[in-house]
């Protein structure tokens, strides 16, 4: 069956008649004046087609065809196949919960659909199936729904069993759509539970790339429960089988808990420790109740240089400190004002002044010394600052009562200083009473500042701490630095005085220290809380350092910890056989990751000398790569290991996206029902009725060789013109 049928307004028809009368009367004309002229009626009558054929092109027409479908129709059943697909919460027979493939498996080897099979023919395919490699998979209904309609001429239905959790391609909205053009709808079937079924979950649990023999491993942990009631139970860290740290939690009725685990490592080499919690007897499932760490522990001395201009306490009890620490090897230097350097054990003479003699500390400390004479130079302050940002180094700046601080505006120095100190007040404020630290929110949980194992328990410490009687005068923190603790009473117009403060510098990273009676702190407790705080700064200031190692190469990633699709900074530190910043060649790098996929980079030096190469790279894939670094010139090599975090696309234990399944259904004028809602479902398509004919319309107005066919049309007339000889 064939029809013509327009898309023509009455304005457009009306013009439309208009034009073919006005070009009527303007043929006559023509014919009356140039009577006698051969071939001028032909020209007439060709001009007259050519205008009726662009007033019926602007008329819109097409033509319609129907044509009767001969074939059986098609029902597609369509399962997901994806790794979500794995999560147990399918309540079968007698209560027993299954996972939704099974679910699935056993639905399709009953053959649900033998109610219609007699009247339509029945394809069963997958979507979305899981892979070896985690990173590639995901699931894309959309995808599998446009296959399916492209792939039968004569679908009639779509029976979708899945999860609704898609997390690839286009949003499934724009295959139902083109179903619902095609008047094909969709009856989902929702598998699994929109809801969580009890559990208990070890969400997240974060732990360093490196830790040191001895030294305690700070390490997050955070749980999720599921379960209607309150839950008390125990987060364990087990080495080689046994546990080596736990910590007690209370975790609220469907709420979460965090909380840190402190371990202390007892030997070296790679280790894997797992994070686990029992499971509760309601639980109906155990896989996410424990997590695998990989941590590097190795012994390691870090070398800090103490520089002050007078011997107060705070220096001579921060010297002790460190000397006393096993694992810190200290230099110090004390200019005293107007009589030289100080003398002693561990004593140096003078500021190093190369690269080579600064670059081997991993901590400096800066206390009441400034730029002058017999102190810092302008040159010092540029050594400070490459070490600093090139090297990752940590700087401290511990300032006192002479204010030589202030020296450093207008200095390297100067800018990376994490606060703006009040210039009106170069000695400080003092106080009769004394003051005490409060810490800000950031500050409660920090490494540096944790002082207990929970949080509570740490503010509770800092509060009874003994007070200062000075501070510096600081106006405010700078942009992107980290207040980890205030003046509990001073303010001024940008709130409370901040007096520990942090803030990233380059590759390093700088903390300002404003009060100078940290060793009060030992009243009582010696050196409890004093030497962890100080053992604390000196670690965590000089952590990423240290990542990799090597003899004569260091190497080092910013983020440190990224996520899949970020981009890596990758930094590699090379020293020649002397220990002096290696110059010249180039370094390569390889990157390996878990699939066996290989990138390789060519590191560019870094200037300023510091023996720096560094590139970048974008992490595609999660899990571990396999770090491969070589200095060509030198030889000096180094293999270490990057883990890369990043949600998996498929969630094993996430609740069914119903509303997915739903909207899908609504739009293509299909159905949804749940696991047993299957045989009402079939019963719904089996009353469907005929297909209406097949219509196929060809648009003439807009096809390229009609367009061509008028161009074709004038060219001739206005030939015929020249040759009649109307020009």
């Amino acid at each position: 069956m064939m029809r013509w049928s327009f898309v023509a307004s009455w304005p457009t028809i009306v013009a439309g008649i208009g034009v073919l009368v006005v070009t009527t009367w303007i043929s006559i004309v023509n014919l009356r004046r140039l009577r006698g002229r051969r071939g001028l009626a032909a020209l007439e009558g060709l001009r007259w087609l050519a205008v009726g054929l662009i007033v019926f092109t602007l008329w819109q027409p097409e033509v319609a065809r129907q044509r009767r479908r001969n074939e059986q129709p098609v029902v597609a059943v369509l399962y997901d196949a994806s790794r979500s697909m794995e999560t147990a919460d399918v309540v079968g027979e007698q209560k027993s919960v299954i996972s939704r493939e099974a679910w699935v498996k056993s639905e399709l080897e009953t053959q649900f659909w033998g109610a219609i099979s007699n009247r339509y023919k029945v394809a069963v395919e997958a979507f979305s199936p899981a892979t070896t490699n985690t990173n590639d998979e995901g699931t894309d209904i959309n995808t599998g729904l446009e296959d399916v309609l492209k792939r039968y001429r004569n679908l009639r239905a779509v029976v979708l069993l899945s999860d609704g959790d898609w997390n690839m391609g286009k949003s499934p909205v724009v295959a139902a759509t083109q179903l619902r053009l095609a008047d094909v709808p969709v009856f989902a079937v929702a598998v699994g539970s929109g809801d969580y079924l009890p559990d208990l979950a070890l969400e997240q649990v974060a732990a360093p790339a490196y830790g040191l023999l001895g030294e305690p491993i700070f390490i997050p942990f955070r749980v999720r429960s599921h379960l209607p009631r309150e839950v008390k139970t125990r987060v364990s860290l087990s080495v080689e089988g046994k546990v080596a740290a736990s910590k007690d939690i209370v975790i609220p009725p469907h709420g979460v808990a965090e909380d840190a685990l402190f371990w202390t490592p007892v030997r070296e080499g790679t280790l894997t420790p797992v994070v686990s919690l029992p499971v509760e007897d309601d639980e109906v499932r155990a896989d996410n109740n424990q997590q695998q760490l990989r941590i590097q522990v190795r012994k390691q001395v870090l070398r800090v240089l103490a520089v002050d201009s007078l011997p107060r306490w705070e220096y001579r009890y921060l010297r002790n400190a460190l000397q006393r620490d096993p694992g810190v090897e200290v230099n110090t230097l004390l200019l005293l004002p107007g009589m030289g350097s100080g003398e002693g054990r561990g004593y140096i003479k003078e500021f190093p002044h190369t690269k080579e003699e600064l670059g081997k500390y991993d901590v400096v400390f800066l206390g009441d010394v400034g730029i002058g004479s017999n102190e810092l130079t302008p040159e010092d302050a540029t050594l400070l600052k490459g070490l600093v940002e090139q090297q990752g180094s940590g700087l401290v700046f511990l300032p006192g009562r002479r204010g030589r601080e202030l020296t450093f505006a207008g200095t390297p120095l100067g800018e990376m200083m994490p606060v703006e100190l009040d210039e009106k007040q170069p000695q400080g404020v003092s106080a009769v009473l004394p003051s005490h630290l409060a810490l800000t929110e950031r500050g409660r949980g920090h490494l540096l500042t944790m002082l207990a194992r929970t949080e509570s328990e740490n503010e509770r410490i800092w509060q009874e701490l003994p007070g200062f009687y000075w501070n510096a005068a600081v106006v405010k923190a700078r942009p992107g630095a980290e207040v980890l603790a205030v003046h509990e009473g001073m303010r001024n117009q940008w709130g409370r005085i901040p007096l520990l403060v942090t803030r990233p510098q380059g590759n390093g990273k700088v903390l300002f220290m404003g009060e100078d009676s940290a060793w009060r702190w030992r009243r009582g407790v010696e050196d409890v809380y004093h030497y962890r705080f100080w053992g604390q700064v000196v670690r965590w200031m000089s952590y990423q350092r240290h990542l990799a190692q090597a003899r004569n190469i260091r190497v080092f990633f910013t983020p440190e910890n990224p996520r899949r699709g970020d981009t890596v900074r990758l930094q590699a530190t090379v020293l020649d056989a002397t220990g002096s910043p290696a110059v010249g060649g180039v370094v390569n790098a390889e990157l390996t990751a878990s699939s066996g996929k290989v990138e390789r980079l060519t590191l560019a030096a870094v200037e300023g000398g510091w023996g720096v190469y560094a590139g970048e790279s974008t992490l595609a894939e999660r899990g571990v790569y396999r770090v491969h670094v070589r200095h060509e010139p030198t030889g000096a090599e180094i293999t270490t290991e990057l883990s890369v975090q990043g949600e998996q696309r498929e969630q094993i234990g996430r609740p069914a996206q119903v509303e997915v399944l739903r909207e899908i259904a609504q739009i293509t004028g299909g159905q949804l029902g749940s696991a047993r809602d299957v045989p009402r479902l079939m019963s719904a398509l089996a009353a469907l009725p005929e297909a209406q004919p097949l219509e196929q319309r060809f648009r003439l107005w807009c096809h390229p060789l009609w367009a061509g066919a008028l161009i074709g049309l004038l060219a001739v007339y206005w030939i015929g013109r020249k040759l009649v000889g109307m020009i």
